[in-house]
């Protein structure tokens, strides 16, 4: 199965954290992501989303129904956004949209099997797909998109 990572688009700054929203740079971004991944994204589809408001109205540029995980919430461990996701273990592909630094560090644990910060461009998605194969199971990255390119 696949697990999406993505990033909420640009924000104001300002407290509280939980409240601020997506600039109008943020919301064009948004826009242009959710097509991108309309086209790509499985039918079946779990979609998990931050209680911050810049994550939910991320989410919302993408025309499917989603939950609020209020543990995804900025702060959240690496270990926390696998255990939402049920990965490697789902039976369905996963799209989590959340923060930074927390993504870097998932994305590190999954292809580096340590955290370690890895940066996260606001807006941009990285999939990753679990397979068995010959050479074992693993973890590939199959795609990394920014919303300047799609």
């Amino acid at each position: 199965m696949d697990l999406i990572l993505w990033r909420h688009c640009d924000a104001e700054s300002g407290e509280p954290d939980l409240e601020r929203r997506l600039t109008s740079k943020g919301v064009k971004q948004a826009e242009r992501v959710a097509r991108w991944l309309e086209r790509h994204l499985p039918d079946r589809c779990r979609i998990l989303v931050s209680p911050a408001l810049r994550c939910q109205q991320t989410a919302r540029a993408i025309d499917r129904k989603f939950k609020t995980v209020p543990e995804l919430a900025p702060g959240a461990s690496a270990g926390t956004v696998l255990a939402a996701a049920n990965w490697p273990d789902a039976r369905e592909s996963v799209l989590v949209v959340g923060h930074q630094p927390t993504l870097g560090l998932v994305a590190s644990q999954l292809l580096a099997g340590e955290e370690a910060w890895w940066p996260v461009r606001k807006g941009a998605v990285w999939w990753f797909s679990s397979h068995g194969g010959e050479e074992g199971s693993g973890v590939v990255l199959k795609a990394v998109v920014s919303p300047d390119y799609v």
